[in-house]
């Protein structure tokens, strides 16, 4: 967890804590850790447990919030949706696959990155919630499927977040076979960022978020939006925009101060909202 991940001087603001049925949620030093902690049913995305998901990831008005990282506890990270419990009620399918869409947009539209920290078993909207995620990191024993054509349930949703990280063989493959990846293949495919052995995701996990919170909150927001802005164009129209964005980037205090402060060979000090 972040509050062991970083060194005391890092420490500078108190740790917050939030539980549920479905989640637990820390929040310390800038970094919101989200765990799913339903291991009855495998951290299913039920739709409350969706619903804390979107809340807590939405949750982002305090000032010195810079990361969110999604977990989990128990050897599976998320087995997807709680099949049973839209099996037979069609008001219960159209709910859980609109939150899940909800979840998704949820992840894009933060002004934060959000990182997905795996050490287990990530399967059908699981394995979509990974993909979705800015950044993931996993252990070398997790792995990652989308296997709903084997009980007659396509991974329709599931494959637009693996289209739009992974190849397209790749992602048909997984679709169509329903066979699990393991970590290595998931990086080599560009599903996650790192594999590391379990005792040292954590450590590696601290490199990222500390790269990330030493950084201006206003300009890493410009950033992340925009990605998802220009991926959605044609290469012209998106270097157009993107003079645009630089420019409009070179108004934000923070950058005047990081300009600044290089010219000046010090470190600079961000602004807060």
């Amino acid at each position: 967890m972040p509050y062991k991940l970083f060194s005391k001087k890092f420490l500078t603001i108190a740790t917050q804590r939030c539980m549920s049925q479905y989640t637990k949620t820390e929040l310390s030093n800038g970094i919101k850790t989200i765990t799913m902690c339903d291991t009855k049913t495998r951290n299913s995305l039920s739709i409350n447990m969706m619903g804390d998901l979107i809340k807590n990831i939405k949750d982002t008005n305090n000032t010195d919030l810079r990361v969110i990282i999604i977990t989990s506890e128990g050897p599976v990270f998320s087995a997807g949706h709680n099949l049973k419990e839209i099996a037979q009620d069609p008001l219960k399918q159209r709910t859980c696959f609109n939150l899940a869409s909800e979840l998704m947009f949820s992840i894009i539209d933060s002004p934060v990155p959000v990182i997905a920290k795996v050490d287990g078993v990530a399967a059908a909207a699981g394995c979509q919630l990974v993909a979705q995620c800015d950044i993931a990191v996993c252990t070398d024993r997790s792995k990652f499927s989308t296997p709903g054509a084997n009980f007659g349930i396509f991974c329709s949703t599931p494959g637009i977040a693996l289209a739009r990280c992974v190849n397209k063989m790749a992602t048909l493959h997984m679709l169509l076979a329903g066979l699990p990846v393991s970590a290595e293949e998931a990086k080599n495919i560009g599903l996650v960022t790192q594999v590391c052995k379990p005792e040292m995701l954590d450590e590696y996990l601290q490199v990222i978020c500390t790269a990330i919170t030493t950084k201006s909150r206003d300009v890493i927001e410009l950033g992340k939006r925009f990605y998802y802005k220009q991926i959605q164009y044609d290469i012209r129209k998106a270097y157009e925009l993107g003079a645009d964005k630089m420019v409009d980037n070179l108004q934000i205090p923070d950058c005047q101060e990081g300009i600044k402060s290089f010219i000046e060979k010090r470190k600079p000090q961000w602004s807060k909202k």
